[in-house]
């Protein structure tokens, strides 16, 4: 927060799964394990359109995080809060009830916004202010009045830490180094919830599970250092998963001081990098040079971190850059999205000149935000920083190589032959001649949207850098979206390769699955010249489909009715490179790649003519014990039926084999259901015989 809190997020994710569902499969709900970021994903870019409003953003996502290829969304803090006659930021950081009627916007666009963000694959990650309620009395958002800070519509007197808890006098914390004033006593007079009450837990937890169910995919954890982490263990351990059957994903925000430390908080969910932040700020006000020993600064690891360039409350108080540092401060978030690291952030935000001004409003209530107007600073969407999503997401798991320092104000460096970046934080041009590891070839510049074009010539380019700029390019088949010019990329060879699409998807009648992407042979992200997909593996739709060699694309599954309406999967976009070789895509509807693995199913069972054997489950890449759905196996080694099944990661479930006649009479195996539980690497099996 800043004035009436400590930044704080978190980011991990327990869940239980969906208890319920069916008497039939006799599923028990477990919990979920916790969910840690996959760094080594594409789409995980965070764009943290900080106190926008819920129509804004859902326009944000439709119009630009989606087709810019960005994985997710954080957004303010939903709850109803306090309301002032003289309105400021940090109002939000006051919780005055868990209602959803917010300065943002009423619970119902929250719930549009989200639903209009998955339709453009965007997820929603809320900011969860857990640790604390408000400390000022009034009126909220929604007209709930408090006449006494420690008793509210969700809280009594009993909920809150009081004098046996917090040792100081007036039970605010003192001394910022003693741990139990830190997580028992009250930061700056906020009344501090006693989240080691099992009820308590519950609490928060119901609050989120609420969002949860609206479709929100995971949360910012605020102040979270002021909550002991096996509080936050246990409050997860009570939240669901996602509409999308996965566990909510959790990053913490865990303040700078000499305690609690942020490594304590890593099996809670990963950490807002604080030192990341510093180190950006370090190098871009002096020797950018000082780079090349990013990794070995103090920064935290990267399984275990997000990074960011500035926040809400680091911008204001000098911690950090902000966006009035100019384009040195882009060029930050530039060499951010270039550097392989942890899952990183853009903040985007408003334009101030007192640090707790509110964000433009009429009556507290938050205005549209007008990227045109100068009160909004709209980094999300520069040109530069799109460009870089885009490369970000293309080059995906290449290692960094080739790093070259130029002169204190001028690097370089390559992803393994998938991509090359330089930049100059100098303040007139530079020429120089980059190794890039790239093969020989001509490619656009996604810094300024492809209108200029760098040839590589023997592993080798020169480059002219713009003052206080970049040039970066990669290896595909660039296609510029949004805030730019021109398409093109380079290193395609013109000849071309068969990409096999499998995707299992459920379907109502009348309605078919498509595959559509980011090169011409899967129409361009024009959904009119999406590929069409056969259904007559159904659930699995498949089709293959040309695509050039030696190529980096991005691609997403749609659905069409019979009216021409188009739903898109809620995931991020997907990824894929081509070489000589023909390749095989296997995906599940709304099952990120980053959250999946496979299980290979392997049963033994007779059959009769006409008769076949499938499998179906509790999760719904396995039909959610929908028959109709089920996967079919493969007789290719009767009497094994076979069939390799895309799945969520470190998630238990239950399933059985069930045979169906050519007259679509089903049989179930007897005895109770099958489980099993995938963990975080790939090319499980399952190996059963009909019972």
């Amino acid at each position: 927060m800043s004035r009436y809190r400590t930044p704080g997020t978190i980011r991990r994710a327990a869940g239980a799964m969906a208890a319920g569902a069916l008497a039939l499969a006799g599923v028990v709900a477990l919990p979920a394990a916790t969910a840690h970021a996959d760094t080594s994903a594409k789409g995980d870019v965070i764009a943290n359109l900080w106190e926008w409003n819920w129509d804004s953003i859902a326009s944000e996502c439709t119009n630009v995080l989606g087709p810019a290829g960005y994985g997710a969304v954080q957004v303010a803090p939903p709850a109803e809060s306090l309301k002032q006659t003289n309105y400021y930021w940090w109002d939000v950081y006051q919780p005055y009830s868990y209602n959803l009627n917010s300065r943002f916007g009423t619970a119902a666009k929250f719930a549009s916004m989200v639903s209009a963000c998955h339709a453009a694959g965007v997820k929603v990650y809320t900011d969860a202010v857990i640790n604390h309620t408000a400390a000022q009395t009034g009126t909220g958002y929604n007209g709930t009045t408090i006449t006494g800070k420690y008793d509210t519509p969700d809280w009594d007197p009993g909920d809150y830490h009081t004098s046996a808890d917090c040792p100081t006098s007036d039970l605010t914390i003192q001394d910022y180094s003693n741990l139990t004033q830190v997580q028992n006593c009250e930061l700056l007079g906020l009344p501090d919830l006693k989240t080691g009450s099992d009820s308590v837990r519950a609490g928060i937890a119901n609050f989120l599970n609420k969002q949860l169910a609206l479709g929100v995919d995971g949360f910012r954890v605020d102040a979270a250092k002021h909550i002991p982490e096996t509080d936050l263990a246990a409050i997860e351990g009570k939240l669901t998963n996602t509409t999308a059957g996965a566990a909510p994903y959790v990053f913490q925000e865990i303040y700078p001081g000499s305690t609690p430390q942020p490594s304590d908080y890593y099996a809670s969910g990963d950490v807002l990098d604080f030192t990341y932040a510093s180190r950006m700020k370090s190098a871009f006000q002096g020797n950018v040079s000082d780079l090349s020993s990013l990794e070995s600064s103090g920064i935290l690891p990267a399984a275990n971190s997000v990074s960011f360039v500035t926040n809400h409350d680091t911008e204001r108080n000098g911690l950090h850059m902000s966006y009035k540092d100019g384009d040195t401060y882009k060029l930050a978030n530039l060499f951010q999205l270039a550097y392989k690291w942890s899952t990183p952030t853009v903040y985007a935000s408003w334009e101030w000149t007192q640090s707790d001004q509110a964000p433009p409003n009429s009556s507290g209530f938050v205005t549209n935000t007008d990227c045109s107007g100068g009160s909004w600073y709209c980094l999300d969407r520069d040109t530069g920083v799109v460009g870089m999503v885009a490369w970000h997401n293309a080059v995906d798991t290449a290692a960094v190589s080739d790093w070259q320092t130029k002169s204190s104000s001028v690097i370089g460096f390559g992803r393994s032959g998938a991509g090359f970046f330089a930049l100059n934080n100098g303040s007139s041009a530079a020429t120089y001649t980059f190794t890039t590891g790239m093969a020989d070839g001509t490619y656009k510049n996604v810094v300024d949207g492809g209108a200029s074009t760098v040839t590589v010539s023997g592993g080798s380019a020169s480059l002219t850098i713009p003052a206080k700029s970049a040039i970066a390019f990669y290896n595909s088949s660039y296609t510029c979206t949004v805030g730019c010019e021109g398409t093109g990329g380079g290193g395609s060879s013109g000849s071309t390769v068969t990409a096999t699409f499998n995707e299992y998807a459920a379907t109502t009648s009348g309605t078919s699955v498509y595959v559509v992407g980011s090169i011409d042979a899967l129409g361009g992200w024009d959904t009119s010249k999406a590929v069409a997909l056969s259904s007559s593996g159904y659930p699995v739709w498949s089709g293959a489909v040309s695509v050039p060699t030696n190529t980096s694309f991005a691609f997403k599954y749609i659905k069409k009715d019979s009216s021409g309406n188009v739903t898109w999967e809620s995931n991020a976009n997907r990824a894929a490179t081509t070489t000589t070789s023909a390749v095989s895509l296997n995906n599940s509807w709304n099952v990120a790649d980053a959250d999946a693995t496979d299980v290979t199913f392997n049963e033994t069972a007779t059959t009769t003519l006409g008769t076949n054997v499938y499998v179906v489950g509790s999760i719904a890449s396995l039909g959610s014990w929908n028959t109709s759905d089920a996967i079919p196996l493969s007789s290719a080694s009767y009497p094994t039926w076979s069939k390799l099944v895309i799945v969520p990661r470190s998630t238990t479930f239950a399933y059985k084999y069930i045979k169906k006649d050519s007259s679509g009479t089903v049989t179930w195996e007897s005895g109770t259901n099958r489980s099993y539980t995938t963990g975080t690497s790939s090319g499980y099996t399952a190996s059963d015989t009909w019972k």
